[in-house]
């Protein structure tokens, strides 16, 4: 650790960063109907799921975050655009909501089920810190570091980890176990990342090896 004349820790190493009393792992959108939809979404599942075994096996508090749908009656503009522009459509009532609360589609993958002691987080948004208590949890219990995996890199893990920072906290991208559905989005994203340097990007095994190390 660096410590400044103030007292405040700053963590050098992945290690010092990943310590579970500060850090705690964010699982992304990991549902059945976003998986579904992502090629190679089956190397992702592995990948998180070893990510998520070493949370567990170290005792770091792990969250999930799934992305909803409300009732057509309460889609107002933002949400019937959006679903619009995913679904290709032109008539806004055409479109479905996809990931109401109880749909099998919402569900998370069956290989990355949330324990009784870990939290889901709902959200209408593309970052986890709006429309829901993420953030509010995560300084609860002293939180500072948040470790993020999931689906899609491009569209709600980005700004995730960029809001990170404006929340207080650090984020640590496992790069690897992070899903994407266009290649090139997904490069402009982790580009962005690098050249703003808050972001802590590293990879599955990296992260096992912090915690085994600790």
């Amino acid at each position: 650790m660096i410590r400044s004349k103030h007292g405040i820790e700053v963590p050098t190493t992945l290690a010092e960063w990943c310590d579970p009393s500060r850090a705690a792992l964010l699982i992304y959108d990991m549902q059945i109907g976003i998986c579904s939809q992502v090629k190679g979404a089956d190397a992702i599942i592995e990948r998180t799921a070893a990510a998520l075994d070493a949370a567990r096996s170290h005792g770091m508090r792990v969250a999930f975050t799934r992305h909803l749908s409300l009732p057509r009656a309460w889609m107002g503009t933002t949400q019937l655009r959006t679903a619009m522009a995913w679904q290709r459509k032109d008539d806004p009532d055409s479109v479905e909501p996809w990931f109401l609360p109880d749909a099998p589609a919402t569900a998370i993958v069956p290989e990355l089920a949330p324990r009784a002691d870990e939290a889901v987080f709902d959200k209408l948004t593309m970052s986890a810190f709006d429309s829901t208590s993420l953030g509010f949890a995560l300084h609860d219990c002293g939180i500072c570091t948040v470790v993020v995996a999931g689906i899609a890199m491009e569209i709600g893990i980005e700004p995730t980890v960029r809001q990170a920072t404006d929340n207080g906290f650090t984020a640590i991208l496992l790069s690897d176990a992070c899903g994407f559905g266009n290649r090139e989005a997904r490069d402009r994203s982790l580009a962005t990342l690098d050249f703003i340097g808050e972001t802590i990007v590293t990879d599955t095994a990296a992260f096992c090896a912090a915690l085994q190390a600790l």
